[in-house]
């Protein structure tokens, strides 16, 4: 018994050795196909350079046969010509190179998708998302704070893309509204104003609320508040600064509702989660609905509220679809589409 065993385990190695053999011999020739055609394809790359040389040395030489012959000696010209059709001889060598599997020198390297340019955690959380798929409101929410890839509380974002011309005055889309369950965010507010005016902002939760010592912290470069907040009469004096606030998004304006007679309403306002938006140059807005650590629930009320704040700021001659396109995001999170509410 133990004889045929061992006959049988040499029986088994032997046909082992036999395919291991002939899977040998075919990976040989395999190797060998492989070199033959790499050969062939550097032998006709190399030919498709040398005839794209001899056609720019005979085109270069045609040009200045030509130019001679015309009388025409615009030396000029001739390097011109020459320069391009050096350009089209390279474009065509790197094509040549290309089909030759050879990477062409100065060749640009190949973009990888943006996708594969992001975080592990950017990707991980990428996948949760169904790619070219629109969810409702509050699946995209839920979505949102679930791909959030950051350890701290980040924000939640909504971008709309409208359809309107920001060109247009009765298009350009700014105004304000107060989230219901606020923004998240801790806001200090400033107060420019007579000092009985002051006073009342004060009371009302203001940071800073100063007359006169206000500008002077102005001249010193301090800026140490998020809104600021003007009566009409003292706007003038706030003239001189408007280089300072204004591309900072300071500078007080009615249509922001930080220029007001009623500087107490608009304090509680503010501190209250009172935001700002506004179409950019590309005819999208903005805006920031709370932080994650709000829930579903609470985002869903905010992100309503801006919507319907939004709808009622349709304008009137516009013509076609008023919002093309909705995403929602985290903080350096990935974008989700909501379903088009209004269109």
């Amino acid at each position: 018994m133990a004889e045929d065993k061992a006959k049988t385990k040499e029986e088994v190695k032997a046909e082992v050795a036999e395919k291991v053999a002939e899977v040998k011999e075919k990976v040989e020739k395999i190797a060998e196909e492989v070199k033959d055609n790499l050969e062939e394809a550097h032998a006709i790359a190399e030919g498709v350079k040398e005839a794209v040389k001899e056609d720019v040395e005979e085109k270069a030489e045609e040009v200045e046969e030509k130019f001679a012959k015309a009388g025409k000696k615009s030396k000029k010209h001739i390097e011109e010509v020459k320069a391009e059709a050096e350009r089209q001889a390279r474009k065509l060598e790197r094509k040549a190179a290309e089909l030759a599997g050879d990477k062409p020198k100065g060749a640009k390297p190949v973009t990888r998708p943006r996708i594969e340019r992001r975080g592990r955690k950017y990707q991980e959380a990428a996948k949760l998302i169904e790619k070219g798929k629109a969810y409702s409101l509050k699946e995209a929410v839920e979505l949102a704070i679930k791909t959030s890839p950051v350890k701290f509380d980040a924000s939640v974002e909504i971008h709309a893309r409208l359809g309107v011309d920001p060109r247009q005055a009765d298009q350009n889309i700014r105004t304000t509204m107060v989230l219901p369950n606020g923004n998240g965010k801790e806001v200090r507010v400033a107060v420019f104003a007579p000092l009985d005016v002051c006073k009342a902002a004060k009371a009302a939760g203001a940071d800073i609320a100063e007359d006169e010592e206000f500008l002077k912290s102005l001249e010193k470069g301090e800026i140490n508040f998020d809104i600021l907040i003007s009566t009409p009469q003292y706007m003038p004096k706030l003239g001189k600064f408007a280089r300072v606030l204004g591309p900072k998004g300071l500078m007080p304006n009615p249509k922001a509702g930080t220029v007001t007679t009623d500087v107490e309403k608009a304090v509680k306002e503010a501190k209250a989660g009172k935001v700002e938006y506004r179409v950019d140059k590309q005819s999208i807005v903005h805006i920031g609905v709370g932080k994650v650590s709000f829930g579903a629930d609470k985002l869903v009320q905010n992100a309503e509220a801006f919507f319907e704040s939004l709808k009622n700021q349709k304008p009137a001659s516009l013509k076609g679809s008023y919002v093309k396109s909705v995403y929602i995001t985290t903080t350096m999170g990935p974008s989700i589409e909501i379903e088009n509410l209004y269109n």
